[in-house]
């Protein structure tokens, strides 16, 4: 049952984001002027018309994900039918502009309008890119946090090896004393010979107490300063809506040094680097988030809603800020270059299937190493 639901979860999740995208789009070209031929549920080719609408056909696609508009005069190459009336082209540079950024608009706003609810309704935690700022938030009372101290690692030869005290656990106190940072355990073990480390240990997180022997202020542990309490209050919407854009400017900012990883990593070594994901890899999050609960999946959504919104804003040919590039082109040259920018579009689009392609590939080979 759980993989059926996640399915339709992954289902309605990437058809849902592009699907609002697509509506971005149709609705600032119906308010431009431009005629909108087909709204396509689900990619080409045509199964069947649906219905039509304000001069918009409506269709159901045989390929079940996304969707797409069709403006009139979109794809045509003859000047002619590109400037005929009701065409894009024909629309004005701003009408021209907002019909392209629309959509990216669209994913934003869900994005900002879910980010908004989970951190009033949902009392989510922000994402925080160093334990520093973390900090700083829970002395505003932005969230509230105490730290504890985690053994990464114990040491083969070291004393707490000898002792028996297990990694991934969670060191309490020293000798009763209570420790949040992992300098503190180093103070606290300054000119002993024994200390007694009050632990947190296994999956149900057991309280122990282990007594070590300390060499040089030592016992042989890598250990690393965590929340080991962390809430968040209820906020009202206005403190909510000022996280939720903090938030948005941090996903947009990671996504952005993502794509950068992406490139220099495929230029230097041919490879895709850990933490980049396609379609098999947000398949396997939805999974994850499904079986966690309705807000995870809730936060996954407007992850990928940000991150749609940032890829398709990059000024690359086949998105919408490379088609943008060509009308500000045309406003600068005072002219169009319409077989340049099919050319460019349609080589575009190619190295961005192969892209998705070498992407999910990936997904695959590490669904199957790990």
């Amino acid at each position: 049952m759980i993989i059926l639901i996640s399915a339709l979860a992954f289902f309605v999740l990437i058809t849902g984001l592009i699907l609002i995208h697509e509506a971005g789009h149709y609705i600032a070209a119906k308010l431009a002027g431009v005629v909108v031929e087909e709204f396509g549920f689900g990619l080409p080719p045509q199964a069947r018309k649906l219905f039509k609408w304000r001069g918009t056909v409506f269709s159901l696609n045989w390929i079940p994900f996304g969707g797409f508009v069709r403006l009139k005069g979109e794809n045509a190459v003859e000047e002619s039918e590109r400037k005929a009336r009701g065409s894009f082209a024909g629309a004005s540079i701003v009408a021209r502009t907002i019909i392209l950024v629309a959509g990216v608009a669209m994913n934003f706003v869900l994005a900002l309008l879910i980010f908004t609810y989970g951190f009033s309704f949902g009392q989510w935690i922000p994402t925080y890119l160093s334990l520093e700022t973390m900090e700083e938030a829970g002395r505003r009372g932005e969230i509230t946090l105490e730290l504890g101290v985690y053994i990464d690692e114990v040491l083969a030869g070291g004393t707490a090896n000898e002792a028996k005290v297990p990694a991934k656990s969670i060191l309490l106190a020293v000798d009763g004393k209570p420790v949040h940072r992992p300098e503190e355990v180093i103070v606290f073990q300054q000119g002993r010979s024994r200390v007694s480390y009050t632990l947190l240990t296994g999956a149900d997180r057991k309280e122990e107490t282990i007594t070590v022997a300390v060499e040089s202020g030592k016992t042989g542990m890598y250990l690393r300063a965590l929340p080991r309490v962390l809430s968040a209050p209820v906020r009202g919407l206005p403190a909510a809506f000022s996280l939720a854009l903090r938030e948005s400017g941090v996903v947009t900012g990671q996504t952005i040094l993502g794509i950068g990883k992406l490139i220099s990593s495929l230029a230097h070594t041919g490879t895709v680097p850990e933490g980049i994901t396609g379609i098999v890899g947000i398949a396997q999050l939805t999974y994850t988030s499904v079986q966690e609960g309705f807000a995870v999946y809730l936060r996954l959504v407007a992850l990928l809603s940000l991150s749609l919104a940032v890829l398709n804003i990059l000024p690359f040919p086949a998105l919408d800020g490379g088609r943008l590039l060509f009308v500000f082109s045309e406003l600068i040259l005072r002219r169009s270059h319409r077989r340049v920018e099919v050319v460019t579009n349609t080589v575009g689009f190619g190295f961005l299937l192969l892209l998705i392609l070498l992407v999910t590939l990936y997904d695959v080979v590490r669904l199957f190493t790990r």
